[in-house]
């Protein structure tokens, strides 16, 4: 493997990434040309939103190639574009053979929820202390324990009482808190997603623990439930509202998470019509909000 290194100014990274792609690039990645540099400027945007903007003044472009001709023939090929003005050849380099699946497995540990309750992933033992543990791998959809808001969660669902309780996964990426609950005694568990890839992910991550769950689409969610537990994005939770709420029977118990620390007032004024919302928990500026359905 080679790597084709490029400086390039934010208006022409687009136009060159395209071109490394089309010279049948295997990955082309870009990177802050001046980070961890006095002239690196940041930029910040909400989780799950876009940046205020789009891209740095001056990015390292990296495009990896199978053989050094390919890259020679790339750098040779941009060099003479029009679109490639104030970019800069910096260097075509090998890059050393690796175990990559050892190399990415080595960044996953264990995951510790209660002293008790962990996350483990399948190539590694479970911890002498795990009484109870999800064997879970990172995949396509969100949800590995590894995030506070999973976190925040699990150890909810670790300390509370759910014995054949009706449970609603709503936005269950990887059915990670859907197989938590029904590790905890949980009855029928019902895991949804919009995403169809996420559906897939609970389905075969239940199977690997023997989780007897319902994973599917959103219309799958019928009736009232004892617990509803939604890991979402403030925004998504908002709209939600109404319809999380419909699920709750009398006295059930709301879950919500993927919530910043300074949206805690404007989640509680859009369900105050139905349940009083507090912070339960809080971890690197995410918290976890909960409510109990009023009885009528």
């Amino acid at each position: 493997m080679f790597e084709l290194v490029l400086h390039v100014p934010e208006e022409g990274v687009e136009m060159v990434s395209d071109a490394l792609e089309s010279l049948d690039a295997l990955s082309v990645s870009v990177e802050d040309a001046d980070a961890l540099t006095p002239q690196e400027h940041a930029m910040f945007g909400e989780p799950g939103m876009p940046a205020p903007k789009a891209g740095w003044q001056r990015s390292t472009v990296t495009a990896l190639f199978p053989t050094q001709a390919l890259a020679d023939d790339a750098a040779r090929l941009l060099q003479v574009q029009d679109f490639f003005e104030g970019a800069a050849l910096v260097g075509i380099k090998p890059v050393p053979e690796q175990d990559w699946v050892r190399l990415t497995q080595s960044q996953f540990d264990p995951v510790e929820i209660t002293p008790s309750f962990w996350i483990v992933p399948t190539w590694h033992q479970p911890p002498a202390a795990a009484t109870q543990c999800l064997r879970l791998d990172p995949g396509l959809a969100f949800g590995t324990g590894t995030h506070p808001t999973t976190r925040m969660c699990l150890r909810w669902i670790a300390t509370h009482p759910l014995a054949g309780q009706r449970v609603l996964d709503y936005g269950c990426g990887s059915g990670i808190l859907a197989m938590a609950a029904k590790v905890f005694g949980a009855g029928p568990t019902d895991a949804v997603d919009i995403d169809p890839a996420a559906v897939s992910s609970t389905q075969v991550n239940a199977a690997a623990n023997h989780v007897q769950l319902s994973a599917g689409l959103p219309d799958l969610a019928q009736g009232q439930y004892q617990l509803v537990l939604a890991n979402i994005l403030a925004t998504p939770l908002k709209v939600l509202a109404p319809l999380l709420c419909a699920h709750l029977a009398p006295g059930a118990s709301l879950v919500l998470a993927g919530i910043l620390s300074r949206q805690a007032e404007e989640l509680q004024q859009a369900y105050s019509p139905w349940v009083d919302l507090a912070v339960a928990d809080e971890q690197e500026g995410w918290i976890l909000m909960t409510a109990t359905a009023r009885t009528p």
